[in-house]
């Protein structure tokens, strides 16, 4: 098998990686390599390990290495819509780290690691859709966090240590089969409705994909134009009104 081929994903080299660091208004340097193919945490990463922010996002990555411990520096670590099953016990030793995303994953509660909550300065947590069945009450000694996003799990308890977080102010726990959530069935309804509205840009699209949405977006538009109370009943001009004949002659059956 070629090297940088099949399971390994994209090769990263140390000179693409480089020219992926981005300085930020505020001074910080950011490393994207959001949908670049990934499914190995590339090593050559280690020589840029001073880094304050990076984005691996929307890639293949299964396993964040224990490595990770070498980015001391990191503020914001970014990792949604990968496969990550579990993060290594290491992840507790970031501790500047105030931003951690983990949405869209494959998260398990064993794949939480306990040094989790030695994240002191975690302020921003997104555990959303992946495979939690609990969350571990030692996450109430976070006691930094502002957003935590549990959002599309399997819970079907948030620990009380978690809601009662002194700065919390948001938290997502939507879409679990929560007690509170099944208390109130809702009605039946016959009609679909969008629950969720996924945007993309063009240079995304497939030929195919572009065509099909353009297609729609004239069909819509086609509607739109046309003018209300459309005249397509049915027209009977040529019957008469009912019973009009019967008058008519009314007095000549009479007679009869």
């Amino acid at each position: 098998m070629p090297k940088g081929k099949g399971p390994q994903g994209k090769r990263i080299t140390l000179k693409m990686a480089k020219n992926s660091i981005r300085v930020l208004f505020n001074g910080r340097r950011r490393l994207e390599l959001s949908k670049m193919g990934i499914a190995v945490f590339p090593k050559c990463l280690l020589e840029l390990a001073d880094v304050e922010e990076i984005d691996l996002s929307r890639n293949m990555l299964r396993k964040i290495p224990n490595i990770i411990e070498k980015f001391q520096n990191l503020v914001w670590l970014d990792l949604h819509s990968n496969q990550i099953d579990e993060l290594p016990a290491e992840i507790g030793t970031l501790q500047n780290l105030t931003f951690l995303n983990l949405c869209n994953n494959k998260l398990t509660t064993k794949g939480l690691p306990e040094q989790l909550t030695r994240l002191r300065n975690l302020r921003i947590l997104n555990l959303g859709l992946n495979c939690l069945e609990t969350i571990p009450t030692t996450l109430g000694t976070l006691r930094e966090l502002t957003e935590l996003g549990l959002f599309d799990n399997s819970l079907t308890i948030i620990p009380k240590s978690v809601k009662k977080l002194p700065k919390l102010e948001k938290l997502n726990y939507k879409r679990n089969p929560l007690p509170e959530f099944a208390k109130e069935e809702e009605p039946i309804d016959t009609i679909k409705r969008i629950e969720s509205l996924y945007l993309v840009e063009k240079k995304d699209l497939c030929n195919s994909c572009l065509q099909t949405c353009q297609g729609e977006r004239d069909e819509l538009h086609l509607l739109e134009d046309m003018p209300p109370g459309s005249t397509d009943k049915p027209n009977f001009a040529s019957l008469t009104t009912p019973n009009s004949t019967a008058r008519d002659n009314q007095e000549e059956w009479r007679m009869k």
